[in-house]
């Protein structure tokens, strides 16, 4: 194509050319990408041309990466430096929840012990309010007999641990509590409706245990996620109670949702009191205002 061209600018009179390189290297290269065959091209190496390619190949993983940066990389910032600096001794609370809970748990399978533990621990939506109201924060760290507890415990010892170090301890005690309080509360609500409402539920889940931790542990991983910009994350969460809640229709997975609703109502009230904080930040501040 190039000798074609001198040729016919010799024919026209043409006696003076000036070539871009850097021109013909693009179009060369971008030809090659697109298939349009083998293209010599003598001004790249061969370790830099497979560099070239390896990184088209990994450009896919890139995003990957840069996508998982963005949804989890505030929340890792917050967690990792207190884990590196004191260790275990950053979650000392989650730690003692994941130690209680298997406490229980263990007493809880035992013949001498089941009776004690549902006497301190066990909440029905047909126990009397007040009574019910005084077990429902230790009902947090007794899980369910019919599921593995490990599962539990992992679930404890990861969002207790993560809420622990970004929350603090009382904040998390606080919201753990009001998840569960939630569910509780909504399981009597329930109840009273009657199963025609499409929130009600049937008389016979009066004499089901609420749902242990993991109302709490559902309930902090939302409003952690929320928190920190987690928002896919937090979304999965709430998506897989709703998939639960339509598979099975149990006692246990409308309470979740119930959790998940109460956690979301106190995600708003804290962004509108940041928002307004922020407001009255900027409204006294003690610059003048802007005239036009």
């Amino acid at each position: 194509m190039v000798v074609d061209l001198l040729r016919r600018g010799c024919e026209t009179g043409i006696t003076q050319f000036s070539l871009n390189f850097a021109l013909f290297r693009s179009v060369f290269g971008c030809g090659a990408r697109l298939g349009a065959g083998p293209v010599p091209r003598p001004w790249c190496s061969q370790g830099a041309c497979a560099a070239e390619a390896h990184g088209d190949e990994d450009r896919p993983m890139h995003t990957l990466a840069r996508r998982a940066r963005a949804e989890w990389g505030p929340l890792y910032d917050s967690v990792r430096e207190p884990l590196l600096r004191r260790g275990w001794r950053a979650v000392p609370m989650a730690l003692g929840a994941v130690c209680l809970t298997a406490a229980l748990h263990f007493v809880h399978s035992q013949t001498w012990g089941y009776r004690f533990v549902q006497d301190v621990g066990g909440v029905r939506a047909q126990d009397p309010l007040w009574p019910a109201l005084l077990r429902t924060p230790l009902s947090l760290f007794v899980p369910a007999l019919d599921l593995p507890v490990w599962g539990a415990l992992v679930q404890i010892l990861l969002v207790f641990g993560i809420a622990e170090i970004c929350l603090g301890r009382w904040r998390t005690l606080a919201l753990a509590y009001t998840a569960t309080l939630a569910g509780t509360l909504y399981a009597r609500v329930g109840i009273w409706l009657g199963p025609d409402s499409p929130l009600g539920l049937p008389g016979s889940d009066a004499h089901v245990v609420d749902t242990g931790p993991s109302a709490a542990v559902v309930g902090l991983a939302v409003f952690v996620g929320w928190r920190y910009g987690a928002y896919v994350t937090a979304g999965a969460v709430i998506a897989a109670m709703v998939v639960e809640v339509v598979l099975k229709e149990n006692l246990a997975g409308k309470e979740h949702l119930a959790a998940i609703a109460a956690v979301l109502v106190l995600c708003g009230v804290s962004a509108l009191r940041h928002r307004r904080s922020r407001a009255r930040a900027g409204s006294g501040s003690g610059l003048p205002p802007i005239r036009s």
